[in-house]
């Protein structure tokens, strides 16, 4: 069983060694390519105010964090909630800098990120798939047709969601035809990965249509007309 983890936080800055602190983080679980249902999110109080450009983003302020609770009150909740997995996490230095540094603070008894958990960084793949692109989340979703219209400003929980959605997108084809369909388990209220999660949803194979094949042939006949042959065609291999 492949359990995977999508996480993303929000922080208070944009260094943790300046002192920055973690005010929210927001985790969903998929198994087997399938979003479960199951969630993990907190806001936290990061004893100290929010930096500008971070309060901005987020809409996260002093007086909304001030009666959450701290990170070590949550730690072992958390840590539980991840122990395993393989974490999917986009531009992961980011966030795993931040909550090793949060559970240095907790206590040298809860380890590091990586005495827990694997990581994935979604960052990295799209730089492999798409280079010299922007790779941000936000450009993901509009290339992977992820609706992220109602992302007016940043959530930890709110990202790990799409991101989850960019993920399944970024690797589809990856094993998906292997699944087993029948056992999938929904995530409650999830519409947006329908398309991922319908119990016995079959692949649907689209074919082309005759002007379709005529403009593909045309363009095989340009590419051998420039290049002296092609690698493929219609009759197989050259």
């Amino acid at each position: 069983m492949i359990r995977q983890v999508v996480l993303d936080t929000e922080t208070t800055g944009l260094s943790w060694e300046k002192g920055n602190r973690v005010v929210e983080i927001g985790a969903i679980e998929i198994i087997e390519r399938r979003p479960t249902g199951r969630r993990f999110q907190r806001y936290l109080n990061p004893d100290r105010e929010m930096e500008p450009g971070a309060q901005e983003i987020t809409g996260l302020s002093w007086s909304f964090l001030a009666d959450k609770p701290r990170f070590g009150q949550v730690v072992d909740e958390f840590i539980e909630f991840i122990r395993g997995a393989e974490l999917i996490i986009h531009n992961a230095s980011f966030d795993i800098g931040f909550l090793n540094f949060e559970l240095s603070l907790a206590g040298e008894q809860h380890g590091k990120m990586s005495d827990h958990a694997q990581v994935l960084d979604t960052l990295t793949m799209a730089r492999e798939r798409f280079p010299g692109q922007r790779n941000s989340l936000d450009a993901l979703c509009r290339r992977l047709g992820v609706d992220n219209a109602h992302r007016k400003l940043h959530g930890a929980l709110l990202d790990a969601e799409l991101l989850a959605e960019v993920y399944l997108n970024l690797t589809a084809g990856q094993g998906a035809l292997g699944l087993n369909l029948a056992e999938a388990v929904p995530a409650a209220g999830s519409e947006r990965f329908a398309a991922a999660t319908l119990p016995g949803q079959r692949p649907r194979l689209l074919l082309a249509n005759a002007d379709e094949q005529a403009a593909h042939l045309a363009r095989l006949a340009k590419i051998a007309a420039k290049a002296g042959k092609i690698l493929w065609s219609d009759e197989g291999v050259k």
